[in-house]
């Protein structure tokens, strides 16, 4: 599995995203889930996990929006 941290910590470079996908067992079921990473061109980082790339873009962009 490739891994978006290193000891723990982000790699994400200012103005990137970094994603890998997981699989998990979501009420008895298997999941592909993503856990994705974005540093602003400032350092702040947001990170999540959602069930598509879709989503979690969707989540970065709000809280982006709230952060204005």
């Amino acid at each position: 599995m490739n891994s978006i941290n290193k000891n723990g910590c982000s790699v994400c470079q200012p103005g990137k995203e970094n994603y890998c996908t997981y699989n998990t067992r979501l009420k008895g079921k298997n999941v592909r889930m993503y856990q994705y990473d974005y540093r602003t061109e400032s350092g702040e980082l947001f990170s999540c996990c959602a069930p598509t790339l879709e989503a979690c873009r969707e989540k970065r962009d709000k809280w982006l929006s709230s952060q204005q």
